[in-house]
């Protein structure tokens, strides 16, 4: 018998909410202090001899330099080669390392580990401090939350940070199908793709982003949107 049946959705969902509230105060009080920050997405799967692991460490190492938080799920692939490029430039490297029965570990490369058990948790601390979004090659948690944040910003519940794709041969192909199905079709307006920058270009991912601080600086503490 499910929990439904035996009033144990009843009992336990109420204390729930204590945990959900100890993640988001937890997580709020160390992000509140790193200030702005860059979220990296990307696959858990790639080796480091894999080129966008590479391109993934010098990015997160160029944007540590220049002052800024780098955000990533915490784990292998990508997420440990973005931490890795924080922490060598003696940065903040964030990892927002998830819970899960297989797959993900923690990676030794963050410096300002935060571990989860909801995913919807993690999903806000991803937005809630960052200034830009860099999606390297991912599965459907990089898809996923690519669509997240593209669905706030369209809505306008966050402001119009840069997203941006690296890798041409990975994203064309959705992007491609994003245009002839989904705006020609109507599903979304036709300067929805607009907001995503498409490069392979390891030096304009980083201008893009300095560009973004510059003109506009770091967003307020807490987004009334996030709040």
């Amino acid at each position: 018998m499910n929990s439904l049946g035996t009033g144990g959705f009843v009992r336990e969902d109420p204390w729930r909410i204590f945990r959900i509230m100890a993640e988001f105060v937890d997580s709020f009080e160390t992000l509140s202090q790193v200030g702005p920050a860059v979220t990296i997405f990307g696959s858990a799967r790639l080796p480091p001899g894999n080129p966008y692991y590479k391109q993934s460490t010098e990015i997160a190492r160029a944007l540590a330099k220049h002052h800024l938080a780098v955000v990533t799920g915490g784990g292998p692939g990508i997420m440990e080669a973005a931490n890795r490029g924080a922490a060598e430039a003696k940065g903040k490297s964030v990892g927002l390392n998830i819970d899960l029965p297989f797959e993900q570990a923690g990676n030794k490369y963050a410096n300002i580990p935060i571990n989860f058990h909801y995913f919807f948790s993690r999903k806000v601390c991803f937005v809630k401090y960052s200034i830009a979004f860099i999606y390297m090659p991912g599965g459907f948690g990089t898809l996923d939350e690519l669509f997240e944040v593209l669905t706030l910003i369209q809505t306008h519940r966050i402001p119009k940070y840069p997203i941006i794709l690296v890798g041409k041969d990975y994203w064309s192909g959705l992007l491609k199908w994003s245009k002839s199905t989904l705006e020609k079709g109507g599903y979304i307006s036709p300067t929805d793709l607009e907001l995503v920058t498409l490069t392979d270009d390891t030096q304009k991912v980083i201008d893009i982003v300095l560009d973004y601080k510059r003109r506009v600086g770091p967003p307020p503490v807490m987004p009334p949107t996030l709040a």
